[in-house]
């Protein structure tokens, strides 16, 4: 069987699978999943293109660290076949652990499971499958080898992860303004010190990097309509677990069935092997298949959620720079109750209140984006950059909100 396949990206054109390793782990159910998890989880409500998956993310991930390597190698750094096949196998796996609506729900219907602690377990999974075939793939992802500059691609500030899905999504959402230059910034892309660095001549399309960045979070990954769609499905959970618990009849498959029983942290994914088996069989789908029978649920918060969900009527949202006054939550507490008849413990459902935020670059943190000057020296781009707005972008930003079900109408 010819396994050199190659595919027809709608981003980049045609991409190819380069080994047959690669295309084994593509093949793999564990990675086929990801056809059934959406890339920006409930953004489509907002962008309607916003359908593409993990799985196009990947393999548009993988094909970008392809090409890094091959510039890199072109200026005179010496890679081997095993690295470059580790490293894009690791970037093709970098989001194996993603669930249900990719971050929607990672704190919800686990407890405080992170996706990159549920992909390190996978990719241990698959590597005893693979007779140890992803034991530098391993390394690389979790930090440990000693060409640090191959983590970092995997993971930082510049990574692979976030040329493509910053293209990825910007194309298939519509918004233009999130276009950056990848192919430019991986020529860009050097090793000094065993470390990634840009060329100097690169700045201007990092600057460009980061403002899209900052654009896209705002656009799209943090849309007040995704937020509030977004948070109407996180009380669905949190209703349909607490009837769950109370033992009440609530519809679920198999999987999703055990993570609504069950309060399961990275101990339990660690060393219950069942939670892992039955995470690998949940997606997107288990969670619209469940809804769609809860609309008709006789528990009226969880029927009612869920038919508002399914039908596009999404809570409101009031979106503020400062806290959001308690008289304003309590006049809203008031009218709610009136209105819908809800009681007080009831009430948390229907109306939440929550915060975001927004930096498109740390300047502080660990991961920073270094630029090579001509005369050989490695600064930071916040220092690099002759433009202010690099500064700004550094600034954390903070955006509190309020949501509420649509049958109170409210002025803030």
């Amino acid at each position: 069987m010819n396994k050199k396949k190659v595919i027809n990206d709608p981003v980049y054109g045609f991409v190819t699978i380069p080994n047959d390793f690669l295309f084994d782990l593509i093949e793999h159910p564990y990675f086929q999943r990801l056809r059934r998890i959406r890339q920006l989880g409930m953004a489509e409500l907002v962008y309607p293109g916003a359908l593409h998956t993990r799985f196009h993310h990947a393999l548009g991930a993988m094909h970008l660290m392809g090409e890094v390597i091959s510039s890199l190698k072109s200026k005179g750094h010496e890679i081997s076949d095993d690295e470059c096949q580790a490293a894009q196998a690791a970037i093709l796996l970098h989001d194996i652990g993603h669930g249900p609506f990719s971050h929607v729900l990672e704190h919800t219907l686990f407890d405080h499971v992170p996706h990159e602690q549920i992909s390190l377990l996978l990719m241990q999974e698959l590597n005893r499958q693979f007779s140890g075939k992803l034991d530098l793939a391993i390394r690389m992802f979790s930090g440990q080898y000693e060409r640090r500059f191959f983590h970092q691609l995997i993971s930082s500030q510049l990574d692979i992860d976030r040329l493509d899905y910053l293209n990825r999504d910007c194309f298939f959402t519509g918004v233009t303004e999130g276009s950056i230059g990848s192919e430019r910034i991986i020529k860009m892309m050097d090793v000094f010190d065993n470390s990634l660095v840009v060329e100097q001549k690169g700045v201007y399309s990092i600057e460009n990097f980061l403002t899209s960045r900052r654009l896209m979070y705002w656009q799209v990954y943090l849309h007040k309509t995704s937020i509030c769609a977004e948070t109407m499905l996180v009380q669905i959970i949190r209703r349909a677990r607490e009837l769950c618990r109370s033992g009440a009849t609530v519809y679920a498959t198999p999987a999703l069935e055990l993570f609504m029983q069950d309060e399961v942290t990275v101990e339990e994914f660690t060393s219950h092997t069942r939670y892992l088996d039955a995470f690998t069989q949940l997606d997107d789908f288990d969670l619209w298949g469940a809804v769609k029978q809860w609309a008709h649920h006789p528990d009226k918060i969880l029927r009612n959620l869920s038919r508002m969900l399914l039908e596009r009527k999404l809570f409101k949202i009031s979106l503020s720079n400062q806290p959001i006054d308690a008289s304003v939550i309590n006049l809203l507490r008031r009218e709610l109750r009136g209105k819908t008849g809800v009681t007080e413990t009831d009430l948390p459902y229907l109306l939440v209140e929550g915060s975001t935020t927004n930096a498109a670059y740390v300047a502080s943190g660990k991961q920073n984006i270094c630029i090579l000057t001509k005369d050989r020296r490695v600064v930071d781009i916040a220092e690099a950059s002759d433009l202010p707005t690099i500064q700004a972008l550094s600034k954390i930003v903070r955006k509190y909100y309020v949501c509420w079900a649509k049958t109170v109408s409210l002025q803030l």
